[in-house]
C-alpha cells in the first residue's frame, strides 16, 4: 500500500519509492530508504500534510508525496520503532 493510506498511530516499513527526480532525491535525503520504519503521527486540520516519525525525526509529507512511497503495514505485535 502507499504511505498516504496509513492510518494515524500505525507503523509500517518502507518497501520502495515510486518517485523520480527532485522528489525522489528529497525523500532519500530525509532518510526514506528500504526497510525504514515509519509511524503516522498527526494529520493537519484539513488532512494534508501528515506528520510522520522517520528515524527519530518528525517529517511532514504532502499526500501527493506520500502516495509515491510504498510501504508494508506492521501489525501491533511486531511494531518496533
Amino acid at each position: 500500500m502507499s504511505l498516504d493510506k496509513l492510518m494515524i498511530g500505525k507503523n509500517c516499513k518502507l518497501l520502495r519509492l515510486q518517485a523520480d527526480g527532485i522528489t525522489r532525491r528529497r525523500l532519500l535525503d530525509l532518510g526514506l530508504v528500504k526497510d525504514t520504519f515509519i509511524k503516522a503521527l498527526y494529520k493537519s486540520p484539513c488532512g494534508d500534510p501528515v506528520a510522520y516519525e522517520i528515524r527519530g525525526s518528525v517529517i511532514a509529507l504532502r499526500l501527493e508525496e506520500a502516495s509515491k512511497i510504498i510501504v508494508e503495514y506492521i501489525p501491533k505485535k511486531e511494531e518496533s520503532i
